[in-house]
């Protein structure tokens, strides 16, 4: 379907999936490691109709919420492929894990061993701290010394007896293979030098999506063949991905407002930002953009695209080649489709955008665009 027909009839901003790419992902997945649990990161996208899809290519889930865990559920996925995470889970979360026969609760620290038996949590791992660093922005670094996640390898050792298995990962939107190889390297060593043989490995996720023109990243299986060629390990491995899942999947199209000159700037204001995608300003992430009519037309300079929100650090892009925008133009913003959304606010009380699934000629609803009575609604 064209981009202007579904602006035209869902609105702007507009977030689109593209189901066949999501299921080629997760066959990926499946073909790359067909004895591996495979579980998809909640915390990218939740969202009952697309887990639904993936619960159809055979994916779990791994959740960290109590709100994640009953967005798996209503999307039908059986129990013993959901694995429950989090920091600092509540005693309710731990007892819905149980409930729901989760397939394991993974520890993040000491204190939780003790929680967890008495919430009658039988089927556990523990996240260790490797103290690894990767490049990639340091808010997404989870395995250095000093992360809010995970035990230290010393408290993980004590624990070994009281669980089925280590679960390491650390960080995300990895473009490279060689962190992760060195995880599974470091995890060799260390269970080597614990005598700990444990039944289940989980390690993470973090494979990132290259999302800008020239940026280049490993494939799904060279990256999940670098981890299980370097693992010396039996047990059953359990592998988390996210944004590899749904990142390249989905595309933003928003409606140009305004074209202007700043000093020596061009800029582009579009009925979205901050709001719908607070990425840039979180982890200095990059896109390319297009005018969705005028894919073929030839670029006439270079353009900052801006949101509507009343901060100066509202840019989607810094500087982007574009065919040249008028008031009315569609933007589209590829490579969206992880963590956009999923971090949405309601900032300037605007509400937040819809999403599609389109597959097979046909276009899905999978959100409903907020209204501002939905917003206004918990106001009392």
């Amino acid at each position: 379907m064209r981009a202007s027909a579904l602006a035209d009839e869902f609105g702007t901003p507009l977030l689109v999936y593209c189901e066949e790419t999501i299921r080629a992902r997760a066959r990926e997945y499946r073909a790359a490691a067909p004895d591996a649990l495979v579980v998809y990161g909640t915390k990218a996208f939740p969202n009952v109709a697309l887990m639904r899809l993936l619960g159809e290519e055979r994916l779990g889930a791994d959740v960290s919420t109590l709100g994640e865990l009953r967005f798996a559920h209503r999307a039908g996925i059986p129990g013993d492929r959901i694995v429950v995470h989090g920091n600092n889970k509540s005693d309710e979360e731990l007892a819905a894990a149980v409930e729901a026969d989760a397939a394991y609760v993974v520890l993040d620290s000491v204190e939780e061993l003790a929680r967890a038996r008495a919430a009658g949590v039988e089927r556990m791992l523990v996240r260790i701290t490797p103290g690894i660093d990767v490049d990639t922005h340091e808010s997404i670094r989870t395995g250095h010394v000093g992360s809010k996640f995970g035990v230290s390898p010393e408290e993980a050792a004590d624990l070994a007896s009281d669980v089925d298995g280590p679960h390491v990962h650390v960080g995300s939107q990895l473009l490279a293979v060689a962190a992760a190889r060195e995880t599974v390297a470091w995890l060799n060593r260390y269970l080597d030098a614990t005598d700990w043989m444990p039944s289940v490995i989980d390690l993470g996720g973090g494979l990132g999506v290259p999302t800008q023109p020239g940026e280049t990243g490993p494939t799904i299986g060279e990256f999940v063949g670098a981890l299980l060629g370097e693992l010396e390990s039996d047990a059953r491995v359990i592998l988390e991905p996210g944004r590899s899942l749904v990142g390249r999947a989905g595309v933003t199209l928003y409606r140009v407002g305004s074209v202007k000159r700043s000093g020596d700037r061009a800029w582009v204001a579009v009925d979205g930002g901050l709001s719908d995608n607070a990425r840039p300003q979180l982890y200095d992430a990059r896109y390319a953009a297009f005018v969705a009519t005028r894919l073929g037309a030839e670029t006439t300079g270079t353009y900052g695209v801006a949101g509507k929100h009343c901060e100066s650090g509202d840019v989607l892009i810094d500087a982007v080649q574009l065919a040249e925008p008028t008031r009315g133009d569609l933007l589209s913003v590829p490579v969206t489709g992880a963590y956009t959304l999923a971090m949405s606010s309601n900032y300037n009380a605007v509400p937040r955008p819809a999403a599609l699934l389109v597959g097979g000629g046909d276009a899905r609803l999978i959100r409903r665009r907020e209204t501002l009575d939905d917003v206004l609604s918990l106001e009392s």
